[in-house]
């Protein structure tokens, strides 16, 4: 991952919040439900809700809420659930890039809600390709650096394969191909080391680099914004937040 932000440590307190008020429950149920019946109920056989699964587990969610979602994806005791994914690209701020992920049962309803969006923002849609051709799609693994052993997490995580291995504010965070992700996720796992955050994610060729806390903060609201929306799964950005940016939004 190029770079070094400070934004990945903001996202994560802002999903512990999420996690509280329930919101991360309802939208990693989607995607466990969407991954369920592309592929089936059973993990260790389906490579995509095997992350999703380690994600629910990182937010706490309840084995109940879990196994309900896989039910639905499987067709076991409710009725058959069909979402479709939508993606968008724009652009927000000083040129900040964003590409929206959505899963919805109503296509119309979604494309309003996010272009009323985007508009209220003052920000700007883009065509497709024009934001998403500077992503590679990653597996991103993150640790607590206060609680982990560097070096001992280092030599695991290129034995398994990982690509890289960097700290990120407070965490160490391990990158690596998606088609390795499961594998190097169970090899951590096994080795002794609990993640605070696991995905399967887009991660930026190169960050956009902010250095205007105002120009920060009206990003962060529109992403705020866009994440409220029921059927916004995910909001990927180059965002890059300075040490001394962040600090200020610590202070405000």
């Amino acid at each position: 991952m190029a770079g070094h932000s400070k934004w990945a440590n903001i996202k994560h307190k802002k999903a512990a919040v999420d996690a509280k008020r329930g919101k991360a429950f309802s939208k990693i149920a989607k995607e466990i439900t969407v991954a369920a019946r592309l592929g089936g109920g059973d993990p260790a056989a389906n490579i995509t809700l095997r992350p999703l699964l380690s994600k629910a587990r990182a937010v706490n969610m309840p084995a109940d809420n879990i196994e309900r979602a896989i039910k639905k994806g499987t067709g076991e005791g409710s009725e058959g659930v069909q979402f479709d994914e939508l993606v968008y690209e724009g652009y927000a701020g000083d040129g900040v890039g964003l590409i929206v992920q959505c899963l919805t049962e109503n296509k119309n309803r979604t494309a309003s809600e996010v272009r009323h969006c985007f508009n209220k923002h003052n920000n700007n849609l883009g065509q497709t390709g024009s934001v998403s051709r500077s992503f590679q799609r990653k597996g991103v693994i993150s640790f607590s650096l206060e609680n982990t052993d560097e070096e001992a997490l280092l030599e695991a995580a290129m034995e398994a394969g990982a690509e890289n291995f960097e700290q990120q504010g407070d965490s160490f965070v391990v990158t690596c191909d998606p088609s390795t992700y499961p594998d190097i996720c169970d090899h951590l796992e096994k080795a002794g080391f609990t993640a605070i955050d696991s995905e399967l994610t887009l991660v930026p060729d190169l960050l956009f680099e902010m250095t205007d806390v105002g120009n920060v903060k009206n990003v962060m609201a529109f992403i705020e914004a866009l994440e409220d929306l029921d059927d916004v799964q995910n909001v990927y950005t180059n965002m890059d937040v300075p040490d001394e940016i962040a600090e200020q939004l610590d202070e405000g």
